[in-house]
């Protein structure tokens, strides 16, 4: 997707949540003072960055048919730290979800990860499919070409 929106026109930014792990929300309000997660990890990280972005693709794989724990975690803080503070960092911006998965559960975890956007008020961005892949490693998923195809038209569209 990267390669398609540079081609486009369109510098990009690959930001990695990364393999340390997260803490869920702590629900302390702590972030309504400063709009930053109590928690110093690459949750404060990307919000030092996204008021910057004009637009934002999320990815991740698939674990028991959601999200990864990871990435729920820092979807939760990151969104919730912005919303709390009084300000959308994400508001109106382009957005969109993909997810990659060996087989099963790709529609949920979607699913999970479009309800962020609609609670930001950010735009949904689609592509002529589902926004998945599959395969259980990177290599595999090059071999899904409907699914990289997928990935870019949705590169396109965003």
């Amino acid at each position: 997707m990267a390669s398609t929106l540079n081609h486009e026109g369109i510098q990009t930014q690959i930001f990695q949540v990364g393999t340390e792990p997260l803490s869920g929300c702590l629900d302390c309000y702590q972030c309504k003072d400063t709009g930053r997660c109590i928690v110093s990890d690459r949750v404060n990280e990307f919000l030092d960055i996204a008021g910057a972005a004009d637009g934002f693709i999320f990815g991740t794989p698939v674990h028991y048919s959601a999200a990864s724990g990871s990435m729920s975690c820092f979807m939760h803080r990151a969104f919730f730290a912005t919303r709390c503070h009084g300000g959308n960092t994400f508001y109106l911006k382009p957005a969109a979800a993909v997810v990659s998965a060996r087989r099963s559960g790709t529609t949920t975890a979607l699913d999970q990860l479009n309800k962020y956007f609609t609670h930001a008020e950010m735009m949904t961005v689609g592509s002529k499919y589902w926004n998945m892949v599959f395969g259980m490693k990177p290599e595999d998923v090059k071999q899904d070409l409907e699914g990289m195809q997928t990935m870019r038209v949705l590169a396109s569209a965003v």
